[in-house]
């Protein structure tokens, strides 16, 4: 059964502490909650007490015959401080050891994960900016906050992640171990979801992608260090945390967002699905029935290939990771869009009969420049993510 330490500082997101350690808990996870003496403000020992099932204690002092300070990062699998404050930063990042939570930290072998959460010009600060560097030399993880509402009226970068989104990065983290970080430093851009193209206000042209899979990408990356920028058209995901989402509707929108995005990507993994044709012309008024007497006929033009674009524009060292999903004939229409699209990898994926799409598994086959093909049997698209993003580190580290 896994060990978890949950750090908690003395921030006003720390009531949201209470929903990640029931999260935690109820996937069978031991949680020992060790929070600040501030974090004690704002929520109460009796209540981490009563979701862990564990006593709840801050200084060094309590349970001296058990050396608490040391045993418990020793004996830990994974430790996530979440909310993680400027304050709590600055002392990790210093090396600093006066409470239970921090001498705990200095102790630990295992991941660490740290959520920040603070106000917009706090995070922003050089001082936090050289002490998130610092941890991040160190192999912590240390997510990049939410955008939204903060304390008061104010609203900006630095709001906690939802506890759902940082218990899956808290998930991926336990699943791999250490070393864990193998992408920390680099910058991926992740596609997701299925665009569309408009015939009048009320209807377009699209396709059954849900976005779980390029969702599952960029968890993973963000998971493994990535500084990871999603391009998601219209999906109704949550945001995965430390993740910088970017909305798109049609492909132009994709393609313009993607170009603007991989300038100093190291690597793009184009997992949307984006719409081959567009119609010809817009309405800009729904189309009625009466206006044409029966079915219109529509001419339709192609779409920009987004990934042939990054393709084209691809720097020396940067991996492009393309998608074909195929009805038939997969492997060999895979191998020409590798070459036309200047791809490193392509993932193919047999679609026939409705298989893949917005489910909770998939398979592949992913085939790279020199003619090698890796198969991976079905399986969650976390782990399919996991294991295509295997092959990328590999081409770097070659």
């Amino acid at each position: 059964m896994p060990r978890v330490i949950l750090g908690v500082a003395g921030g006003i997101a720390a009531y949201k502490a209470a929903e990640l350690l029931r999260l935690l808990a109820e996937a069978g996870h031991t949680v020992t909650v060790v929070p600040t003496e501030s974090a004690l403000r704002f929520v109460g020992a009796a209540t981490f007490e009563a979701l862990s099932g564990q006593p709840v204690a801050t200084d060094v002092w309590t349970g001296v015959d058990e050396v608490r300070h040391v045993r418990l990062g020793q004996t830990a699998d994974l430790v996530v401080v979440a909310p993680a404050t400027a304050d709590l930063l600055a002392r990790a990042a210093a090396g600093m050891a006066d409470d239970l939570l921090t001498a705990s930290l200095l102790v630990a072998r295992c991941p660490v994960l740290f959520a920040p959460a603070m106000h917009t010009e706090m995070w922003e600060h050089p001082a936090t900016a050289a002490n998130v560097a610092t941890l991040r030399s160190r192999g912590t993880l240390v997510l990049d906050p939410a955008v939204g509402r903060l304390t008061g009226p104010d609203t900006g970068r630095g709001r906690l992640p939802e506890p759902a989104a940082i218990f899956a990065v808290a998930r991926r983290l336990l699943s791999r171990g250490v070393p864990a970080l193998d992408l920390a430093g680099r910058h991926v851009v992740v596609t997701a979801g299925g665009t569309r193209e408009h015939l009048d206000p009320v209807r377009f042209l699209g396709n059954a992608s849900s976005g779980k899979q390029g969702y599952a990408f960029a968890l993973a990356a963000a998971a493994r260090g990535a500084r990871v920028t999603l391009v998601a058209a219209n999906t109704a995901l949550p945001d995965p945390a430390g993740v910088a989402v970017v909305r798109v509707v049609s492909t132009e929108d994709m393609h313009k967002a993607v170009l603007a995005a991989c300038a100093d990507a190291d690597a793009v993994v184009m997992a949307a699905a984006p719409a081959d044709f567009r119609p010809a012309a817009y309405s800009a008024r729904k189309i009625k029935k009466s206006d044409s007497g029966g079915a219109p006929e529509l001419e339709l033009v192609r779409t920009v290939d987004v990934a042939a674009e990054v393709g084209a524009a691809k720097r020396p060292g940067q991996v492009l990771v393309a998608f074909a999903a195929e009805t038939h004939d997969a492997l060999d229409n895979a191998r020409g869009k590798l070459v036309r699209k200047n791809a490193d990898l392509i993932v193919v994926n047999d679609v026939s009969g409705g298989r893949t799409f917005g489910s909770e598994t998939n398979a592949a086959t992913v085939l790279d420049a020199a003619g090698n093909a890796t198969d991976i049997p079905e399986c969650t698209k976390d782990e399919l993510a996991e294991a295509v993003l295997d092959l990328v580190v590999a081409r770097f580290t070659s």
